[in-house]
């Protein structure tokens, strides 16, 4: 199968290395692509925004099947151009991804539907905002209603600096002021056709920067998978999928498709379990990152046939996904100064030396090169690249993948050490 795998992240170089993992020999591109893709894929010179260019590159190569990883590209309305044309493409159109694009639109979809989820305030100007958070009160939780590269969220018992947050997208657009929910996040994927959908496994990242969940919010900073703790409190993993499921993912993707809205591609649904049940905090309508570093390693079925299946209207044909009982981990890599200012540029060592530790490889999510000495790969972002280790247990996982980020040197970088420590006993 010749696959084109739109971005250039960690999200994207863990799909092509699962896609790689399967016994069919895959043709994979990827555009725009990174320095550790290059080595497991063709990369393609092209705009993943461009729809025009990526619909041409996918005629002129006979391309099967168009992955589309980040949300840009599927804000952009990249998906809608290619469905048109008949290319087979996993990814919402642009209506239907506004479940990312625009919270107000999450919001709306989900009282549509029914689905559990917190209040929330849409608010345009400060007066808005100061009112609305005086009105929920602290801790304060305000949200870009756009897309913010997943740092538009913060969360803090200082008023005033909820109020600068939110005066700092307010030029971009609305933002939204939502009650805070208490509990243990869970990130859960769903393929859906429009009509069928199959759950993935759970995952858990780490959204703060430093140990303890300290420090300000990234795009996240590690992960694991799977949740052993949901049995203790859903009896199975199996029945917590269940009701999230049948609360969550069927009533959006039926709202959805009510709309005339047909949602075609990967639904992130981002939970959070409080007291009085499971709560929705988000949407996104792609793969999560780092998550899908932690839940594709775990995957038996060929992901190849899912998504195709998926995206031509067939996923019906395939029964419930299955996992391994393997623990996964991932941690991040991150260059000084992320998030908020990061320093790019300087060089990579080591990543030969980490990736021989048994149970572990690397993702790459922002390298670059190689430019330097010897052939050494650069920073080119704030989350570099990912250390993933597989284990029977997560004590093994831990030190597989804590083994390898000691063989890596970044001039400033830093990581958290605390990845999945609460299951690893």
């Amino acid at each position: 199968m010749k696959i084109l795998v739109l971005g250039s992240g960690a999200r994207e170089h863990a799909i092509i290395l699962r896609l790689r993992s399967e016994q069919t020999d895959h043709e994979i591109y990827a555009a725009p692509g990174n320095a550790g893709i290059a080595n497991d894929a063709t990369l393609v010179d092209i705009d993943a925004l461009d729809a025009a260019a990526v619909e041409r590159f996918a005629n002129d190569t006979g391309i099967d099947l168009v992955i589309i990883g980040p949300e840009a590209p599927l804000v952009a309305g990249v998906a809608d151009v290619l469905r048109e044309r008949g290319i087979p493409v996993f990814g919402p159109g642009r209506a239907a991804a506004q479940l990312e694009g625009s919270k107000a639109f999450a919001k709306r979809i989900m009282d549509e539907a029914g689905v559990p989820t917190g209040q929330a305030i849409h608010a345009s100007t400060l007066a808005e905002v100061e009112t609305a958070l005086d009105k929920l009160g602290a801790p304060y939780v305000v949200k870009a209603d756009g897309l913010a590269a997943g740092k538009g969220v913060i969360v803090t018992n200082d008023r005033d600096a909820a109020v600068d947050h939110a005066r700092s997208y307010l030029p971009a657009g609305p933002v939204l002021i939502e009650e805070f929910l208490s509990g243990e996040e869970v990130s859960l994927f769903f393929l859906s056709d429009g009509d069928t959908v199959r759950a993935l496994s759970p995952a858990q990242d780490f959204k703060r920067a430093h140990n303890n969940d300290e420090g300000p919010n990234t795009g996240g900073m590690g992960a694991y998978s799977p949740l052993p703790w949901l049995a203790d409190q859903f009896g199975s993993v199996q029945a917590f999928v269940d009701e999230v499921t049948e609360t969550v993912a069927v009533p959006v993707i039926r709202q959805l498709d009510s709309e005339g809205t047909p949602f075609i591609g990967l639904l992130y649904a981002g939970l959070i379990i409080t007291e009085k049940g499971i709560r929705v905090i988000e949407f996104n309508a792609r793969f999560g990152d780092p998550e899908t570093q932690v839940v594709l390693p775990r995957l038996r079925e060929d992901l190849s046939q899912l998504l195709l299946a998926a995206a031509s209207g067939h996923l019906e044909d395939h029964e419930q996904p299955t996992f391994t009982d393997d623990a996964v981990i991932t941690v991040v890599l991150a260059s000084e100064g992320y998030p908020e200012a990061p320093q790019t540029g300087r060089h990579l060592d080591g990543l030969d030396h980490a990736a021989e530790v048994e149970g572990a490889w690397l993702v790459h999510a922002a390298t670059g090169g190689p430019d330097a000495p010897g052939g050494a790969l650069v920073a080119t972002g704030g989350r570099v690249l990912n250390v993933v280790a597989q284990g029977t247990d997560f004590a093994t996982a831990r030190e597989r993948a804590y083994t390898a980020l000691e063989r890596i040197t970044l001039d400033g970088g830093h990581y958290r050490t605390d990845i999945a420590a609460r299951v690893s006993s």
